[in-house]
């Protein structure tokens, strides 16, 4: 019978999906993460199998990871050699090797051949069967920049072994967030399928300024169209975000525009489209239809029984870059509401049928978990030619994959 802890695999997102990983826990005070990064991995599909140092179990008790992943941890090497089960020159060894926290200590001695912990010798055994191997550093910033680690770093760098940058706050190299180390681990397991491909994509809302401290917004998060731009990194593409305002965090490894107006996310598009070629721009952002004509540069006095702000309507962005950039594959998304399917997918057809949009990605804001302020998303994916392609309520995550899914094949 299967571990109940297993239950939540891929419940975020298929994107590990028939992943193995083995988590090197290491003794860094931020051991106490681990558990948080090892479910993160299972809800996006993954295997976990844990591995502890002998310092690091000083932390955190080995039956916490055990709970966390449904799997036995491995706290030393025995008769049964884990080290060679999990990470050896055979058909059944793990996908990737993820060491993290990983200490100064353990850094040196990895990056020197030296194993002497089921941590060390376990990554030793990867870095020698090819197996890849990513590790997180975490200690004071004082260890962090010492010589010898950086050097140690480096000479890790040079064996092919990826090493997720640390968070550099308080006199630390603090552990990443969570998020952050399951992007560079589902970077690294990723088909690839984007690999030299360069994309554009907005995300969040803008806004239309009142006075200086009221505006016009909508609900948008921006968090369809940062899994997006999660996905697309994942499969090897570089991606330029221009982001709106949003408390939502961006990628790591996307070069982030942060802009306010409408405005601003225009010249923001037509400024990344011109400074290098772009293969697609994916249009996700909930941009302002219509703006104050007028912004007060004051604080307009409250207290007034009437007040009636002018509109006007905003330029849009996917027709400025159709307009300039005539053979750019260009994704719209488009959010209606309270339609019917079959009033939905003619009105996202529309910015099809003209050219604008290459494909448009549309959903209903009335429909439960869709939409805005939501984890969730169900749209309708409309092209050329009757092309259409449904995906059903699933995490918005997921719902990137497959949106990235039919944008690879279309790209073709």
């Amino acid at each position: 019978m299967e571990h109940t802890s297993k239950l939540i695999k891929g419940t975020l997102s298929r994107a590990l999906e028939g992943k193995s990983i083995a988590l090197c826990v290491t003794g860094s005070v931020a051991a106490v993460e681990s558990v948080a990064l090892a479910r993160r991995l299972m809800r996006h599909g993954a295997e976990v199998y844990p591995i502890m140092s002998a310092m690091a179990q000083k932390i955190i008790h080995p039956y916490l990871l055990e709970w966390a992943t449904g799997n036995p941890v491995v706290v030393e090497l025995t008769g049964q050699i884990e080290h060679i089960t999990l990470a050896g020159k055979h058909k059944g060894h793990v996908d990737l090797v993820l060491v993290a926290p990983a200490t100064a200590n353990t850094i040196g001695k990895v990056a020197t051949g030296i194993d002497d912990t089921p941590v060390t010798t376990t990554a030793s055994s990867a870095i020698g069967a090819h197996i890849p191997v990513i590790v997180v550093p975490a200690m004071h910033e004082s260890m962090y920049e010492h010589p010898a680690v950086i050097e140690n770093i480096e000479k890790l760098k040079s064996m092919g072994v990826g090493v997720v940058p640390p968070r550099l706050e308080e006199d630390k190299a603090k552990i990443p967030d969570t998020d952050v180390i399951v992007d560079y681990v589902i970077a690294k397991l990723g088909p690839r399928d984007l690999e030299g491909k360069h994309f554009v994509l907005t995300a969040g809302p803008t806004r239309g300024w009142i006075d200086r401290v009221r505006f016009i917004t909508n609900p948008s998060t921006g968090k369809m169209g940062i899994a997006v731009a999660q996905e697309l990194i994942s499969r090897g593409a570089s991606v330029t975000l221009v982001l709106g305002p949003t408390a939502q965090k961006p990628p790591a490894l996307a070069e982030v525009v942060s802009v306010n107006t409408a405005e601003e996310m225009l010249d923001a598009v037509m400024k990344a489209l011109s400074s290098q070629k772009t293969d697609c721009f994916v249009s996700a952002a909930a941009v302002s239809d219509y703006v104050p004509a007028k912004k007060e540069d004051t604080k307009i006095a409250s207290g007034k029984t009437d007040f009636v702000v002018e509109l006007v309507p905003t330029k849009k962005i996917i027709e400025a870059a159709r307009n300039k950039y005539k053979s750019l594959f260009i994704v719209g998304f488009k959010v209606e509401s309270g339609v019917s399917d079959k009033e939905l997918e003619r009105r996202a057809r529309a910015k099809v049928d003209t050219g604008i949009c290459n494909l448009v990605v549309a959903n209903d804001e009335q429909k439960k978990g869709v939409a805005f302020e939501v984890d969730t998303n169900e749209v309708l994916i409309v092209g050329p030619k009757d092309f259409r392609v449904e995906i059903p309520l699933a995490s918005k995550r997921e719902v990137a994959r497959q949106i990235v899914d039919v944008l690879v094949k279309r790209m073709r």
